[in-house]
């Protein structure tokens, strides 16, 4: 009902002019090489084995060098542009490619990734780490329990202290807006790999990316997002950065579950459609992009309220014989039990094609964030 008397209000049309700029890219911009300058490094013969090494290979063409993001935190999606957009996607392209071609890229040779992580992470922490060494960099992590964390020390420090050693961080933590806390004390660009229930931005980013590349458009599809709605930080990143391309909006939730009225309200106020069902069946039909994800176990206080939703939704192969024969599965992963092991091999299953993508995304960003690409 609240849904439905938000769609009622007359929407504000999406206008990129009207999105807030600050919150994502923090801090003053750093000086840009000149594409002279990258261009005389191209055409400079290299010496050594047969091996290719890209020490500075050009992905961009002029007029995009000006959305580079050098230096600066990503902590938010609600202030990055559609040029920035094209840009991170332009780079990671191409990164694609060139990886697929066997080629080595050193770009970041001597810049140091340091990863912290306050929360388990197999898939953000594990892509950073390949797509940092990837590049040619090297990176450093801490593991808090074995840490100056334990002897009291404030994460602030700790931070600090980090971005001593690195050249960029990526963070996680359980706290929701701890990353921003951290990065107002950081000299070096943060990446928030998750703050609690706030946002995971990098997850919003390979996931548009994903959907660029398995069906050629971001523009006109519907997307269905199931699950944990709630606490589920990744849809809450992806259900704004979505709001910079011409879609629909559907969402499938347990009714303790529902995507927070915050989010809703800015969506809505760029003038995208929503739509709340009951169930997977009434939305699939409709469906080009079903992001399916897990009820959220460690966001639960008492147990008992998991079990009463551990469950709810599970995507089994007879009901994707109802979706539409191009339409994609995505899931952030941990997958627990919401996808039946059964649609793993329909090739309408991307989530395992989507984990690839994410590492050329975050290689792309780590390059747009140094200045090396």
């Amino acid at each position: 009902q609240k849904l439905d008397a938000i769609n009622n209000e007359q929407p504000t049309p999406a206008n990129l002019a009207d999105i807030e700029q600050p919150s994502l890219l923090s801090g003053p911009p750093t000086p840009i090489r000149k594409i002279s300058n990258i261009m005389e490094k191209l055409h400079t013969p290299q010496d050594g084995p047969s091996v290719e090494h890209h020490h500075a290979p050009h992905f961009l063409p002029p007029f995009l060098h000006s959305q580079l993001l050098v230096g600066k935190h990503v902590l938010k999606v609600e202030s990055i542009n559609k040029d920035q957009l094209n840009a991170l996607f332009n780079i990671a392209q191409q990164l694609k490619k060139e990886e697929r071609r066997g080629r080595q890229i050193d770009t970041l040779k001597g810049k140091v990734l340091a990863l912290m992580f306050f929360e388990p992470s197999t898939r953000t922490a594990c892509s950073f780490q390949s797509a940092m060494q990837r590049l040619g960099g090297t990176t450093i992590a801490i593991k808090p329990g074995n840490s100056s964390l334990t002897k009291g020390e404030s994460v602030q420090d700790t931070v600090a202290t980090m971005a001593c050693y690195s050249d960029v961080i990526v963070m996680r933590h359980p706290t929701k807006g701890m990353v921003q806390q951290a990065a107002e004390k950081s000299r070096r660009p943060i990446i928030n790999a998750g703050d609690g229930v706030g946002e995971h931005p990098t997850q919003a980013l390979l996931d548009v990316f994903t959907i660029r590349e398995e069906i050629g458009t971001v523009n006109g599809i519907t997307v269905t997002m199931v699950g944990d709605l709630k606490n589920g930080r990744t849809v809450h990143s992806l259900a704004r950065l979505l709001t910079l391309y011409r879609v629909n909006l559907q969402y499938v939730s347990p009714d303790s579950l529902p995507m927070p009225e915050n989010v809703q309200n800015y969506v809505h106020k760029r003038g995208i459609p929503q739509r709340q069902f009951k169930t997977i069946e009434e939305a699939l039909p409709t469906t080009d992009v079903l992001y399916m994800t897990r009820i959220q176990r460690e966001r639960f206080a008492d147990q008992q309220e998991y079990e009463k939703v551990h469950g709810y939704f599970v995507l089994t192969p007879k009901m994707l014989t109802k979706a539409k024969n191009k339409m994609i599965v995505m899931h952030p992963f941990p997958r627990v039990n919401e996808i039946s092991t059964e649609v793993d091999c329909d090739p309408r299953a991307a989530y395992f094609r989507q984990m690839e993508y994410g590492m050329f995304v975050r290689m792309a960003l780590l390059s747009m964030l140094t200045g090396r690409f």
